[in-house]
């Protein structure tokens, strides 16, 4: 069978193994220009990038023989918990056929989630082989989030730009062709030597930014505009304040949430708004207690959770001392004025922390 996924950053990678390793075909590719000029054009005006560009990217794949699209539903006041409906009603409407799966939450619904799983695998393969290879799948998400993040703190570093993004690739490419379990976690520590081995300035220290907003836009360089490169090329350190698998611990699997960035948040507020609205608020609280320079929050145009945090973030960035800058994202957002935003951004941090250190009056 063909099936298709919504791209969102490395995760693509280990959904794309996962699925192979059941016998499907994966048609999925990184979204470009048509993608989102084909999510724009049949999407509701209203909708955010995050709509447009998985429905581009379902069109493309639909295109390609695509037979069944899986995706992930939602609950809470974020409409991005009905995207799977929507956007199957438009893709019908568009004469498409195909077969939806929507994985609403494993605590919502038990027998609904594990029905979705058999639609997928079949009835051929039995539940320990499906553990397994879930496992092998959890494990490919973790090495390519740790490779990930070790990638921000190097690429500032780098006394050759582009030596750490090329070593990066190469790591995500030997984690994503490593077949069993084992051969994941080698591949995690090849992929980690290759980015320590990248020439750096271990004199330099780098302006710090913290990440925060609505998870699409911030893990999909697509959406972002390759936000995280673009301010490691600037000689900037960047954290990101969600990766996919610390938030699918904290939303699937019945751990105890850590309740520091809720906890962070709650002088300002005190409730779920929906998305990662108060997690912006939270993750900016310890951003700015952690010594950060400063904080960037990414949002889709139209995103109410994050336009309601917006409103806060002035108040936290006085009380806190610590300057942050806002990027709506759409489909017209351009990556020059972006870049140019940025750059002024992180020319105001450097100044503050030289006056700060008496560098400069």
């Amino acid at each position: 069978m063909k099936v298709s996924f919504p791209y969102m950053g490395t995760s693509q990678i280990a959904f794309r193994a996962l699925l192979e390793d059941l016998g499907h075909e994966v048609v999925v590719s990184s979204p470009g220009k048509r993608t989102l000029t084909l999510g724009t054009k049949h999407a509701p005006e209203f909708a955010c990038i995050p709509f447009k560009i998985l429905l581009g990217t379902y069109i493309e794949a639909l295109e390609e023989g695509s037979d069944m699209i899986i995706t992930s539903g939602g609950h809470g006041p974020c409409r991005a918990g009905h995207y799977g409906q929507l956007h199957e009603e438009i893709l019908r409407d568009l004469g498409y056929d195909f077969e939806m799966v929507v994985f609403e939450s494993l605590t919502d619904d038990f027998r609904d989630f594990f029905t979705n799983i058999r639609k997928v695998t079949g009835d051929e393969i039995s539940w320990w082989q499906i553990l397994r290879l879930l496992r092998k799948g959890w494990a490919r998400l973790k090495a390519l989030d740790a490779v990930e993040k070790l990638s921000h703190k190097v690429r500032p570093r780098e006394l050759k730009q582009g030596a750490t993004t090329e070593a990066f690739y190469k790591a995500q490419k030997m984690i994503g062709e490593a077949e069993t379990t084992a051969e994941v976690k080698e591949a995690k520590k090849a992929g980690i030597k290759l980015l320590q081995h990248v020439e750096q300035d271990e004199d330099y220290v780098p302006l710090k930014i913290g990440l925060v907003g609505e998870i699409y836009v911030v893990l999909e360089p697509s959406a972002n505009l390759e936000i995280e490169k673009t301010l490691g090329e600037m000689g900037v350190e960047v954290d990101r304040s969600i990766y996919l698998t610390e938030w699918t611990t904290d939303h699937t699997f019945f751990m105890p949430n850590e309740e520091t960035v809720e906890e962070a948040a709650r002088p300002y507020l005190n409730q779920l708004v929906g998305g990662h609205g108060q997690e912006s608020i939270g993750n900016t609280v310890l951003y700015a207690q952690d010594g950060f320079d400063g904080v960037i929050q990414l949002a889709p145009f139209t995103c109410i959770p994050e336009i309601v945090a917006k409103s806060i973030l002035p108040q936290v960035s006085k009380d806190y001392n610590i300057p942050f800058l806002t990027l709506f994202l759409d489909e017209k957002t351009g990556k020059a004025g972006t870049i140019t935003r940025l750059e002024a951004f992180v020319d105001l941090l450097a100044r503050r922390r030289d006056i700060e250190r008496g560098e400069l009056s």
